[in-house]
């Protein structure tokens, strides 16, 4: 089958470059950090061979015509990139697969327009508040999230980029312990970030998340107040070192549509790099049950 297509669209006022690949009913694929839209090929592949349509766009700021006009890197602005990419591709509505960042603007896609979300795939990071309480009282995860507070320094940038990005290399080893991205993805990766201008950016999904950034709307967040309807599946790897694995056991109160949960052995936080057939498997299977 052929290699996913590049192409960017115009969301927001911004250039978001995209890959795409197949005909079908629309899944957008919705990276995280740090990581880009090559990470979901194998993915892409498979769900273009089962009839599908995959997009993945790069998240606002991960190229410099991407930087957000309005500097808001809070998860419903992805969010709301996400739902116009849909429009803009001519469809109504689609699925949405996120992993870390991606999961977080793929659940609150899922909460701002359940109407055009038919099934939510999220990877990685839970939904509800058990993350945050445990990065304020639980001592592991405390440990886990050790970078959350390092990137708030204003020295960040230079220690991200310092001997050719080694800080990103080392969290892609500590995250998913065994797994070794290839040689030219992660070299992808770090001439991405190596972009003038382009790590501020991605930083600020860190610095606004904690307290620096615009809070949301009265009627967002009043939205995001409300269960997620969407039928959901959840896939979380045992050996994630960079978010619990235990932290989804939570996540049931919040949602009212059907939620499946499994906790994959064997991976860690990129599972879908790591294990590509297995997770895609797991993915096709919910989408097809839901159809």
């Amino acid at each position: 089958m052929p290699e996913p297509m590049r192409d960017a669209v115009q969301l927001h006022g911004m250039e978001i470059e995209i890959l795409t690949q197949g005909e079908g009913p629309l899944v957008v694929c919705l990276h995280g950090f740090p990581d880009q839209p090559r990470t979901w090929t194998p993915l892409m592949s498979k769900l273009a061979a089962n009839g599908f349509r995959a997009v993945a766009p790069a998240l606002r700021g991960y190229t410099p015509a991407a930087k957000a006009p309005d500097g808001n890197y809070r998860e419903w602005a992805t969010a709301s990139d996400a739902l116009e990419l849909i429009s803009a591709l001519g469809y109504e509505h689609a699925a949405i697969i996120g992993h870390d960042w991606g999961a977080a603007a793929a659940y609150t896609a899922a909460a701002l327009a359940p109407e055009r979300i038919k099934h939510l795939v999220t990877l990685a990071v839970p939904y509800g508040p058990a993350f945050g309480r445990a990065m304020l009282f639980d001592g592991d995860q405390q440990r886990r999230s050790w970078y959350w507070f390092f990137l708030q320094l204003p020295f960040a940038e230079a220690a991200v980029a310092h001997e050719d990005f080694a800080f990103i290399a080392r969290l892609w080893r500590e995250w998913s312990p065994g797994f070794e991205l290839p040689a030219a993805q992660m070299q992808e990766l770090k001439q991405r970030l190596a972009v003038p201008g382009v790590l501020p950016e991605i930083l600020a999904y860190y610095r606004q998340a904690l307290g620096a950034g615009p809070a949301p709307p009265g009627e967002i967040a009043a939205r995001l107040k409300q269960p997620i309807t969407v039928p959901t599946l959840y896939l979380h790897g045992r050996n994630d070192g960079c978010i619990g694995a235990d932290l989804g056991a939570a996540m049931a109160p919040f949602f009212t549509g059907s939620l499946q949960r499994r906790v994959i052995d064997g991976v860690g936080h990129f599972l879908h790099a790591e294990q590509p057939d297995l997770i895609g498997a797991e993915i096709l299977a919910f989408l097809r049950a839901q159809a």
